[in-house]
């Protein structure tokens, strides 16, 4: 541990994967550091990358933790609650920003107990505030005890603030930014497929139930027998046990599983339309807004954390949720197009982000709140 610079103001960053972190808060860390701040990040290294490498790039410092991104069981997450409380000692920063649930939430707590400013970002509601049950009623009680005191509260999309507020999580001061925004220097409009190109369509996502994956196979299997041309691309981290199905699918023809992609860019630059059915509770889903940067058009769930990023019939077109029925006659009529009206609804979706998720956005928010402590 660095010594502290008492005329640097030191910020620790919480997160639950690189991707959190430097994926979607890379230009945050970028000018907290033009500005002299004495950055930490701490989060596991993982599936989604090393946070060393990173650190050095963007001359901030790592710190690696554990956590069980999708466990539920609070006896384990103690051993979170100690790390964390130890990390925070030792780091002395002068604010927290957190990003996800349990960051969200243990990082709040102890934030709370040490009297250090905290700023939590609501992600997305997760599966323990949506459930139901005694797992969400824990949840809600951990949220209250975490965030009461915190500077300010930022969510990602309208209807995850109503839910903290009907569900009377209080907080001093809430914030609905434009998710996590999109970086519109480095997602540029991609030049649009041939007209007489095969239509491609690909599913960015973790590979799990929740991310809509039964719903695009599905779809898949139908629409591939009905335009053998078609293809139907998936890009993601097989988090849930599809592995043996996505390889099936891929030897019979009917789908093309790339895994985990570095750069998105690469695949989307020929492929006509971006597909995410998830029915997660996403808080506004960076899959598709950067999708829209690029100009493709997009196929979502009409859900929040989706439905945002989409203007029906414009952009693309919005599904109802579990519906592969829906998910396929959404899917045929985008096939059904032509071409030039598929290209026009990419550059519809360019302009949308442009006036409503650029990245700015984000950290300017972020910056006023860190000045103004």
């Amino acid at each position: 541990m660095s010594e502290k610079n008492t005329n640097q103001k030191r910020v620790l960053i919480l997160g639950n994967s690189r991707l959190v972190v430097f994926g979607f808060r890379g230009e945050l860390i970028k000018e907290l550091v033009a500005h002299n701040y004495d950055v930490w990040v701490c989060f596991p290294n993982g599936p989604f990358g090393e946070g060393e490498v990173s650190a050095k790039e963007y001359g901030c410092h790592f710190i690696e933790n554990h956590i069980d991104r999708r466990g539920t069981n609070i006896f384990r997450d103690m051993s979170l609650i100690s790390e964390y409380k130890k990390i925070l000692k030792s780091v002395s920063p002068d604010i927290v920003l957190a990003y996800t649930v349990k960051p969200d939430v243990y990082g709040g707590i102890i934030c709370d107990q040490l009297h250090i400013p905290f700023v939590p970002n609501i992600t997305g509601l997760g599966k323990g505030l949506t459930d139901g049950g005694v797992v969400q009623k824990v949840t809600i009680a951990l949220y209250k005890k975490a965030i009461k005191n915190a500077v300010c509260v930022f969510f990602q999309n309208d209807e995850d603030k109503r839910f903290f507020d009907s569900h009377r999580i209080s907080y001093k001061n809430g914030i609905v930014l434009p998710g996590s925004g999109v970086n519109l220097q480095k997602y540029i409009p991609l030049d649009y497929p041939g007209d007489n190109d095969p239509v491609r369509f690909v599913y960015v996502a973790r590979v799990m139930k929740a991310k809509g994956i039964e719903q695009y196979l599905e779809a898949a299997h139908v629409l591939k027998a009905k335009y053998p041309d078609t293809e139907f691309h998936i890009c993601g981290f097989c988090e849930e046990n599809y592995k043996k199905t996505l390889l099936e699918r891929e030897q019979c023809g009917e789908i093309k599983y790339h895994g985990l992609v570095d750069d998105v860019r690469e695949i989307e630059k020929n492929c006509h339309c971006v597909v995410l059915p998830t029915f997660h509770p996403e808080g506004i889903s960076n899959v598709l807004l950067e999708g829209a940067a690029c100009a493709r058009p997009l196929i979502a769930t009409d859900r929040p954390g989706c439905k945002e990023a989409v203007e029906d019939g414009v952009t693309g077109f919005l599904v109802k949720e579990k519906d592969s029925n829906d998910l396929m006659n959404k899917m045929e009529t985008f096939i059904n197009l032509s071409n030039d009206k598929r290209r026009a609804m990419g550059l519809a979706g360019r302009k949308k982000v442009e006036k409503e998720f650029d990245r700015k956005i984000v950290v300017d928010n972020y910056m006023s709140i860190i000045k103004r402590i």
